[in-house]
């Protein structure tokens, strides 16, 4: 587990975008509990992929679709361990990967990209991947 106090400012990368910050598992539960609309998950990580490519990926393409997830939420691998397990429980049949990026629909996993999905991407690609997965599965009606 790494130092709280070195994880402040990756946290902050993604909870000044919006996300809501899951720690316990019961806040898991109950992000999970709420099955209508969409949620977009972001497994946060310290490593270079999270931050050179995940977390700014992530944030592009909520700034550049018409069409965004309902919910934002996000666990720290290696900062909340437990909350982290539970979170990954939601994510099967997928191992666990971190960072990594889960959009929910309705309840149901319906898109979800792995570490190897990110590495060696840009966050432009990442952006551009997201962006079709909203415009997939999130409610255009919002738009």
């Amino acid at each position: 587990m790494y130092p709280p106090h070195l994880l402040i400012p990756m946290r902050q990368d993604l909870t000044s975008a919006g996300f809501q910050e899951l720690t316990t598992p019961a806040e898991v539960d109950a992000a999970m509990a709420q099955t209508e609309g969409t949620m977009l998950i972001m497994v946060n990580s310290v490593c270079g992929c999270a931050a050179g490519a995940a977390r700014p990926g992530v944030k592009a393409a909520l700034a550049a679709s018409d069409v965004k997830p309902d919910r934002l939420v996000t666990v720290f691998a290696g900062g909340d361990l437990e909350a982290t397990a539970r979170m990954r429980e939601h994510l099967l049949p997928y191992p666990p990967s971190s960072p990594s990026i889960a959009l929910i629909k309705d309840g149901e996993l319906v898109h979800f990209i792995e570490r190897h999905h990110i590495e060696g991407r840009s966050a432009q690609m990442i952006a551009q991947h997201l962006v079709m997965a909203f415009e997939e599965f999130c409610d255009k009606a919002q738009a």
